[in-house]
């Protein structure tokens, strides 16, 4: 019973990371902002950083099973 949530979970939190990561890779290769008034370094540093942690989060959810 309690695997359900924990696919659910694991599948949300490595979509976000995932598309975050795609996306603040598009944009940075786009040179294109990441974030509109944030210093380009700082604001695609951290959008990579949640991203991995959000992959790391899934993983360990999907650890879980």
């Amino acid at each position: 019973m309690e695997s359900g949530p924990a696919i659910f979970t694991g599948m949300v939190f490595a979509l976000f990371g995932g598309g975050l990561l795609v996306w603040t890779a598009t944009r940075v290769h786009r040179r294109e902002p990441v974030a509109h008034g944030v210093s380009p370094v700082a604001s695609a540093t951290v959008a990579t950083v949640l991203g991995v942690i959000a992959l790391a989060l899934g993983a360990w959810c999907f650890t879980r099973l």
